[in-house]
């Protein structure tokens, strides 16, 4: 029995590089994850939105109330106004008041894509705080 030192080699130096392979075999992995799971993050689905059962309260600040009715004609705080008129009076507001918070109110009959219309008109005159206005459910007529 030796109590004494043990002697190495100078060939038995330790490794001191990192193993990448196992890094590499995740990464792998990972990426046909991916790959398998985006086209079903890309599918649309068809959705039964809820309705209100309360409205949140005003904000505070100033707001500017729009409005369209079933035929598609426009209210801007309750005088009516042309389309074409609509988004030079916005870029006025913005220039005057711009942390303005734009209240929509659209009737049901109303496409979206009008809606939508309304929504670029503020944004592009540099109203981003938008709001919609509805009626709680409770008001409405059972369908």
């Amino acid at each position: 029995m030796a109590f004494g030192r043990i002697e190495r080699s100078a060939s038995a130096r330790p490794l001191s590089d990192i193993n990448v392979t196992p890094l590499v075999d995740v990464m792998l992995v990972l990426v046909v994850i991916f790959i398998l799971a985006a086209p079903l993050l890309a599918g649309s689905l068809r959705l039964e939105l809820p309705r209100a059962q309360g409205t949140a309260p005003a904000a505070p600040g100033p707001s500017l109330l729009i409005e369209v009715d079933r035929t598609g004609g426009l209210q801007l705080d309750g005088q009516a106004i042309a389309e074409d008129a609509l988004a030079p009076r916005l870029a006025a507001v913005a220039a005057e008041r711009p942390g303005t918070e734009i209240a929509l109110r659209a009737d049901a009959a109303v496409p979206y894509g009008r809606v939508v219309e309304l929504m670029g008109f503020a944004h592009a005159a540099g109203l981003t705080r938008i709001a919609f206005v509805a009626e709680p459910a409770s008001a409405r007529p059972a369908r």
